[in-house]
């Protein structure tokens, strides 16, 4: 049997300045816990490598705008950064070869609105080795799905409580529709709004290339993403990386996107935070684009990615 990857946990406690290390293999969390009972709650995934977390700023600005949406009152940005360094301090401490070798590792917020009945939230970071599958699904690639979300591309702005841009533990749905794709044989899903508008993937941000080559014989690159107005979850990954994209003189553009302009796309990725920059080499059994130009494009966008910090 498999051992479970080492966890490093720390709870955000008022009563300890740089949070309160807990076992992580011990029961911590009430069973009256509103995150356990109702999905209550928000959370945020980082990346660290070697120690260094990447885009932080931009994952605690996130999860204070969930938290907005959601009425949550959570711990300060500076308590969430004293946590995430004892947290990794101590995952350096009992595995000092891994992040030497500057092994990636899987940083995880959580807050909830706490067990019931009381006026704190519960909130911890966590820290753990970074999967296989994510490394595997960024080098080979991935096969996809369209599925129908269920709602129009207006619902967001329509109905705001349903949290359509916040980061909420109600991933529930996002889970299904990721095990429906691997019954299908596919590896991940890209959402579809019911009036026909490309939305997100279950973890991730929507990205497509077009390259086309300008009069005096140059290429000109155009890196295309949905619109946030229609519900989806603004990517950290995905705003860096266009930053870096414009500064290298590619054009950027958000949608509206419909399932067509992928299929018809030189390029299609999806981009989150922990698998970084997934090339789709399939949707609905249709292939994308041509090989070399997709590995060409990701080879670039890699190496303008890997200067993010």
């Amino acid at each position: 049997m498999t051992s479970p990857a080492p966890v490093v946990l720390v709870f955000l406690d008022p009563a300890f300045p740089d949070g309160r290390l807990a076992d992580a293999s011990k029961p911590q969390l009430l069973v009256t816990d509103q995150g356990a009972t109702r999905g209550d709650g928000i959370f945020e995934t980082m990346l660290a490598v070697a120690g260094t977390v990447r885009k932080i700023q931009a994952h605690l600005s996130r999860l204070a705008g969930s938290a907005t949406a959601l009425d949550l009152v959570i711990p300060s940005e500076e308590e969430w950064r004293r946590a995430i360094a004892a947290a990794l301090a101590e995952h350096r401490l009992q595995h000092p070869s891994a992040d030497a070798a500057g092994d990636e590792l899987v940083v995880k917020l959580v807050v909830t609105r706490g067990v019931e009945g009381a006026a704190s939230p519960t909130a911890w970071v966590q820290v753990s080795p970074a999967g296989a599958a994510a490394r595997r699904q960024r080098e080979t690639g991935i096969d996809v799905i369209f599925l129908d979300r269920g709602y129009d591309s207006s619902a967001a702005e329509r109905a705001p409580w349903l949290l359509l841009g916040a980061k909420t533990l109600s991933y529930a749905v996002n889970m299904a529709a990721l095990r429906h794709a691997h019954k299908q044989g596919a590896d991940d899903v890209i959402f579809i709004s019911s009036d026909g508008r490309v939305l997100e993937g279950p973890t991730s941000t929507v990205l497509l290339a077009h390259v086309e080559t300008s009069d005096d014989g140059t290429s000109v690159k155009r890196l295309v993403t949905p619109q946030l107005d229609s519900g989806i979850l603004p990517g950290t990954s995905q705003g860096a990386l266009f930053t870096a994209a414009k500064a290298a003189g590619w054009e950027l553009g958000y949608g509206p996107l419909e399932p067509q302009d992928l299929l018809d796309a030189d390029a299609v990725w999806l981009i989150s935070s922990v698998r970084l920059l997934a090339p789709v080499n399939r949707i609905d059994g249709q292939e994308i684009g041509t090989p070399s130009v997709q590995k060409e494009l990701t080879a670039e966008l890699n190496e303008l990615f890997a200067g993010i910090r």
